[in-house]
């Protein structure tokens, strides 16, 4: 009997103008679809146009499109940049936005910045947490200053490649066994 493939988003985590998450989301996106083990898309949460969370009746279109496309996905791999030791306020104010939509899935997290993200990373899965979010152990981080060209365009030590696959095994087993766990 063969098995539906897992539907995976990978989550854009920053909305500013001149944003490199962009080209991180589409080099993991590349090294996923030669997999061929699971369906993966860019989620950009800046197409969604979310309010600030409490500033709103909550009856904007964003917002329930934003609770549907979570809620047709397996799991998740983050892009997430570190702004102040920590994630931007749109990714938190956009996972703040859904609720039962995250529950029972699996997360990466891809990161960058000046530590490699790594401090925004910590703060991620403490969130994720809280919202029964498994995030996998392995974490790719890029450094602004020797995986991007003029802190800009990215270019990746070749190491990371083997670590964003070691991460996608990862969410798409945990994606897998958590999908049980879930309402048909």
């Amino acid at each position: 009997m063969a098995t539906e493939k897992l539907n995976i988003g990978i989550i854009l985590g920053s909305t500013r103008d001149g944003r490199v998450s962009p080209q991180v989301g589409e080099w993991v996106k590349g090294i996923a679809e030669q997999r061929g083990d699971a369906n993966y898309e860019i989620v950009d949460i800046a197409e969604f146009q979310l309010p600030f969370l409490g500033t709103t009746d909550g009856t904007e279109p964003g917002i329930a499109a934003w609770n549907e496309k979570l809620a047709g996905l397996d799991g998740f791999v983050f892009i997430v940049q570190e702004y102040n030791h920590s994630i931007t306020g749109a990714l938190k104010n956009a996972v703040d936005f859904a609720r039962e939509a995250w529950f029972n899935k699996a997360a990466g997290i891809v990161s960058y910045g000046s530590t490699g993200g790594a401090r925004a990373a910590e703060h991620l899965r403490g969130i994720l947490g809280e919202l029964l979010v498994a995030d996998v152990r392995t974490h790719p981080t890029l450094s602004l200053f020797t995986d991007f060209e003029n802190f800009t365009t990215l270019k990746p030590a070749e190491l990371h490649q083997k670590n964003v696959n070691e991460m996608l095994d990862q969410v798409i087993a945990w994606s897998g066994a958590l999908k049980t766990l879930r309402p048909s």
